[in-house]
């Protein structure tokens, strides 16, 4: 945001004007919600207080009592204009105390006070908005937890930053959106649309592998397969119809079914057992060229040695994605540097120690590239966190990349495709996500 701001100003935009049309577009969005009142500006030393100072003098000229002042006595609203999203020191406590006894509204101008808007971290304290006006672009703080909690309604407003700063900045972090799905030619048939296979887990744990491939062939893999040993297999037989069922039971099956060139994309992990066997099959699926999609269990196989499993990956052909959650994060990237509090920059170490995109999930998932690369997925939800939403989110991944698309489309596709479908659904269990596909 420096540099877009310099770059802007450069072109013959001054800085008074920018902070003008910050401070203008902060009032008119309070306009916009809150009938006049007293309203007080809490203002700091830098460009985010000379924004207040201006929102202040709008919302006088409009006729609303508005005044900066530190006493919050008899306040009404409060505008947040003490620190932005550049803090680089912790904000004392004691401020957000006194917003927070105030007990009435708090719009923030760039993000709320104390929170660090590259990492989403408090520093120290920080203010709870209801509203935060940021500029340009929204900022890491906004998508990235707790600071999207912190920051209640966004809104990014213009101010006349022209979206050209962006080809000589070259941002290469973004937030996930809506994604281009693949659309079937007119010509097709169900292998040119992917064969997509998903491993089984032992009889008593065959559920997550048929909720990872019936969300495959929802998210539109022409062919979607179940494997391995045949006593599995007999319990997915009393419950499928369109997925297929492939027995496995020596390593010549596997051999022969993962080298079929129909394949085109394997998802092994949901609840297939944390055992030798699982590392096993796992490094015999990353010697094919199909798309793989390691999840949970083929994940936690390796947290003994995850160097293992990052040489099979780095020296593959195909494409892989790996999605691990917190927990199974820390195991498996324990090599890291000590835990950073920037999720962001966590995700992208490990894609580059792994060399797989990686899918850190979360209420603020991040996909990351081994070139650096990376979204944040905005659209979470709580409805999510039941039994069996992740093995639907490694099978979505796993349809769309047997349709073609690259490992870090499919990751951020996917992530995207099941959030929404969880906001739908509301209260849900996982197999209703497959159906709100």
């Amino acid at each position: 945001m420096y540099r877009a701001d310099a770059l802007t100003i450069a072109a013959g935009v001054s800085e008074a004007q920018l902070i003008d049309r910050a401070g203008r577009a902060v009032a008119e969005e309070i306009v916009r919600r809150y009938g006049a009142r007293k309203t007080v500006v809490l203002a700091g030393p830098g460009n985010n207080g000379k924004d207040g100072l201006v929102a202040c003098r709008y919302l006088q000229s409009w006729g609303w009592p508005a005044s900066v002042s530190d006493d919050l006595s008899g306040a009404g609203l409060i505008i947040d204009a003490l620190y932005g999203s550049g803090l680089n020191r912790d904000m004392p406590a004691g401020v957000a105390a006194r917003v927070r006894a105030a007990g009435v509204p708090v719009v923030s101008i760039d993000v709320p006070s104390g929170l660090d808007g590259l990492t989403g971290q408090p520093r120290g304290a920080a203010i709870q908005a209801n509203l935060t006006v940021t500029f340009f672009r929204k900022k890491p703080a906004h998508l990235l937890y707790p600071g999207r909690a912190l920051c209640g309604e966004v809104v990014v407003a213009d101010i006349g930053i022209p979206p050209s700063v962006l080809t000589e900045i070259v941002p290469r972090l973004h937030e996930n959106r809506r994604p281009s799905l693949p659309v079937p030619a007119a010509d097709t048939h169900k292998y040119k649309r992917g064969h997509a296979i998903v491993w089984s887990g032992p009889p008593l744990a065959t559920g997550a592998a048929r909720l990872a491939a019936t969300a495959a062939a929802a998210a539109g893999a022409g062919v979607v397969s179940i494997a391995g040993p045949s006593a599995a297999l007999a319990v997915h037989a009393a419950h499928v119809s369109s997925i297929m069922l492939k027995s496995v039971e020596r390593q010549d099956d596997l051999r022969l079914l993962v080298d079929d060139p129909r394949v085109t994309a394997i998802c092994i992990g949901p609840a297939a057992g944390v055992n030798e066997a699982t590392r096993k099959t796992v490094l015999r699926i990353l010697k094919s060229s199909a798309a793989v999609v390691l999840d949970a269990d083929a994940l936690s196989a390796f947290a003994d040695d995850p160097a293992e499993l990052f040489k099979a990956v780095s020296s593959r052909q195909g494409e892989t994605v790996m999605t691990p959650h917190e927990g199974e994060f820390q195991r498996l990237f324990s090599a890291l540097a000590p835990a950073s509090d920037n999720k962001v920059a966590r995700a992208r170490d490990a894609a580059r120690l792994s060399g797989a995109v990686v899918l850190y999930k979360g209420p603020d998932t991040v996909i990351a590239h081994p070139d650096g690369r990376a979204v944040i997925n905005g659209n979470g939800t709580p409805s999510l966190a039941v039994a069996g939403s992740g093995d639907v989110l490694a099978g979505i991944i796993t349809g769309l990349l047997a349709q073609g698309m690259s490992a870090f489309d499919a990751a951020a596709a996917g992530a995207w495709l099941h959030a929404d479908a969880g906001q739908r659904c509301g209260r849900l269990v996982a197999e209703d996500l497959v159906a709100a596909l």
